[in-house]
């Protein structure tokens, strides 16, 4: 990756976060706010804590502005994407006030409704075929401000909707409607839906898999975003097993 990114290290199932490049400010949620209506993601240890570091310094660092809506992508099949977007907004909405909305955009092969224990159905699909506001195809979670728009019904000509207009409507009232957006998407080596949705967000969080992604792949996709103009939040390094050496750091 480029020698813009910052490795940090965990172990196990934690993630990493390379180096985000700006991030805004948010209220904390008290302890009393954090009422839970179902049950939360279960998530503890290296892996909380380290999923807690990537929220941080991608929405929450004090100071600055930075992205509230954001595409998680995985370079390609079997990251963990779903899982570390699913995970990440759990956590989001656990240190706020603010509602946290998170996207099934994956119309290949949809799961983040598995990862919360939920039906896919009338979701984001049903949205751009169908009326209402885009809250009617929302689902409130596991807590009072986090919502969930699952996939949806979808068929063969379901992923040309991605780049409608009708889908820039839909991102402008999530917008309106939630002060956080986080869409999981296809995976880059599948479909351009990243670049596509990437362009109508604030920016791209890549996830790539230790010991699995190529290297060159990982530059590749990149580039492709970059090329596309759109922003590179950072990525995430999935499912390391073992520490990266301090001198390394800085070959980075």
């Amino acid at each position: 990756m480029s020698k813009n990114f910052e490795l940090l290290y965990q172990t196990g199932k934690a993630q990493e976060m390379l180096q985000v490049d700006a991030q805004p400010e948010s209220s904390p949620l008290a302890p009393s706010e954090q009422t839970l209506s179902t049950p939360a993601l279960e998530i503890e240890g290296m892996a909380r804590e380290e999923l807690s570091k990537l929220v941080h310094r991608l929405f929450l660092m004090p100071g600055t502005e930075g992205p509230r809506h954001v595409v998680f992508a995985g370079t390609e099949s079997g990251t963990g994407c779903s899982w570390t977007c699913a995970h990440a907004a759990e956590i989001l909405a656990s240190q706020v006030r603010d509602s946290v909305c998170i996207v099934d955009c994956n119309l290949t092969t949809p799961s983040l409704h598995r990862q919360f224990g939920v039906e896919n159905h009338f979701g984001l699909a049903d949205a751009l075929t169908g009326a209402g506001p885009v809250r009617q195809y929302a689902r409130q979670l596991s807590r009072q401000n986090l919502w969930f728009v699952s996939c949806g019904a979808i068929d063969a000509g379901s992923g040309p909707l991605l780049a409608s207009d009708r889908m820039r409507g839909r991102i402008t009232e999530l917008r309106s409607e939630f002060d956080y957006v986080l869409m999981d998407v296809a995976p880059m080596n599948v479909c351009n839906h990243t670049m596509m949705l990437g362009s109508m967000m604030d920016g791209v969080v890549l996830v790539i898999k230790a010991n699995a992604s190529r290297r060159d792949a990982s530059r590749e996709a990149v580039q492709q975003l970059r090329s596309a103009n759109v922003r590179v939040l950072g990525a995430v390094l999935n499912q390391r097993t073992f520490p990266i050496p301090e001198r390394l750091y800085k070959r980075l």
